[in-house]
């Protein structure tokens, strides 16, 4: 799979409140036809979610097989995960998508990761906006 044309969606898009579960979707879709190349499903950005919203990787595959659009798997997350406020939701995207490495070793990997991408990128400290950046979105630079 070539990153920078066959890529989900970004982290950033938010479903159905959630940022994460646009790009979990066209992960699972990609492993279902067996074009998902280096990315992967679950992962443990996809565990976080799933372990959020109350729900198994069982289920949510089960769930993107039964509906082809994502309206469908959204109706079905909906009705399924566990019931979270509008607070609750911004605070978890807040935490998502600000997340960074978090031992010495995870931030040597991340250096490793983003050197490869764009070593003057040293402003970047989440993983959110890595995945972004290898996938060719804009990331602004942070001062």
């Amino acid at each position: 799979m070539d990153l920078r044309t066959a890529f989900p969606r970004s982290m950033k898009t938010k479903l159905a409140g959630y940022v994460h579960l646009a790009r979990m979707i066209d992960k699972c879709r990609a492993v279902l036809a067996g074009t998902e190349g280096e990315y992967i499903y679950p992962c443990p950005m996809d565990d976080r979610l799933m372990e959020f919203a109350g729900i198994t990787a069982e289920q949510f595959t089960a769930a993107v097989k039964q509906h082809p659009g994502d309206e469908g798997v959204v109706q079905w997350f909906r009705r399924t995960a566990t019931p979270r406020t509008v607070a609750e939701l911004e605070e978890w995207s807040r935490m998502m998508l600000s997340r960074g490495p978090s031992t010495p070793e995870k931030q040597a990997s991340f250096n490793t990761y983003r050197d490869a991408v764009d070593p003057s990128r040293t402003d970047l400290t989440s993983w959110a906006d890595l995945q972004d950046l290898e996938e060719g979105r804009t990331v602004p630079r942070r001062v």
